[in-house]
């Protein structure tokens, strides 16, 4: 086993700890730095963005070629850590504790510690981690104007307040599988530069919005309003998927609910849990999303648009387009292409 410990004032100074450990190069490119490595210890990436107030993000796409467990002590850097597991699982304990906690794919995990006490997480050997951690330091944070933390539910209030780290905090999250989608979009953001840190960051505090509204829901004694278990959301999940990266595929609910194994209400269950939309809403969705997008970056004209996205008829294509955005596709076209008077 690999056992990387950090002593760490800040999140960058966690990348330079781990490179001592596994090698690998540090890029820095405006405000992000990503450690990249390829070798016999590890493949893979690490990155760290900060932004204001005390938040920030590091992101785990890395393969570790051995279990691999960092001994994280707290001292003066000590912030709330919130985590998700897109991919991948990893392992929990606080110093003071014997037993491992497992957090495993689309659940999340929520701790801080006293800032005299060690905090590990363990990674298991060959299997690829995509991992998402929100990083807040409460001193900084608070000095912000919009911050409201009375609003917070009495435990998560009483951590951000404890800006001395006296007491340790741990919340171990259920599955959350719309967050994923969340988590994927600050991987795939293709903008560059500043507005790609800014879009980023958006997408960071829509992700922490939604582990503070899960902890309230779990706090609260609220369900998941679903009546599909676990592994039944996650073959929705990627059905939903499939169907965004083929739109134009003729998709009926029997012939889904076939593919899937699941019954046709179960199927409108997890859709609407997921998506809050029919199976044949979140179809239509996806097909005028992508209609959009050829419209914006391609040359197709708007009859070829139309049979490419998957559906038979224009009329009724310009009618639910109209519906969605509140402009036809052809007035949408002309704006894009009408040139700016100068």
């Amino acid at each position: 086993m690999i056992e990387i410990e950090i002593k760490a004032n800040n999140s960058k100074e966690i990348l330079e700890d781990i490179q001592k450990h596994i090698g690998g190069t540090i890029l820095e490119l405006w405000s992000e730095c990503t450690l990249i490595v390829d070798n016999d210890l590890a493949k893979g990436s690490i990155r760290f963005i900060p932004f204001d107030w005390g938040v920030n993000l590091l992101d785990y796409n890395i393969t570790f070629k051995d279990e691999t467990r960092l001994k994280m002590h707290a001292d003066a850097y000590n912030p709330i850590r919130f985590i998700y597991a897109l991919s991948g699982s990893f392992k929990h304990r606080f110093g003071v504790d014997n037993r491992e906690e497992l957090v495993e794919p689309y659940h999340s995990l929520i701790f801080t510690n006293k800032s005299s006490g060690i905090n590990y997480i363990h990674f298991p050997k060959d299997t690829k981690l995509e991992i998402n951690v929100i990083q807040i330091i409460r001193k900084r944070f608070l000095k912000k104007r919009t911050t409201n933390v009375s609003t917070l539910n009495k435990k998560l209030y009483e951590i951000f307040l404890d800006t001395d780290h006296e007491n340790r905090f741990i919340h171990y999250g259920t599955l959350n599988l719309k967050m994923a989608d969340l988590v994927k979009k600050t991987r795939n953001l293709k903008a560059k530069g500043m507005l790609r840190v800014l879009k980023i960051e958006a997408k960071v505090y829509e992700i922490l919005t939604l582990h503070i509204q899960r902890h309230n829901k779990l706090q609260q004694g609220v369900p998941l309003p679903t009546s599909l278990i676990k592994s039944e959301l996650i073959k929705v999940r990627k059905l939903g998927e499939a169907i965004l990266k083929n739109p134009a595929k003729n998709y009926s609910l029997e012939q889904l609910a076939s593919d899937t194994g699941l019954s046709q209400a179960k199927l409108q269950d997890g859709f609407k849990f997921l998506y809050t939309r029919t199976v044949t809403e979140y179809i239509r969705h996806v097909r005028l999303e992508s209609a959009r997008n050829l419209i914006l970056t391609t040359d197709l004209n708007i009859s070829q648009i139309v049979y490419t996205i998957g559906f038979t008829s224009r009329s009724y294509f310009s009618k639910i387009f109209k519906e969605k955005y509140d402009i036809t596709p052809n007035e949408y076209k002309k704006q894009i292409v009408t040139p700016i008077a100068v």
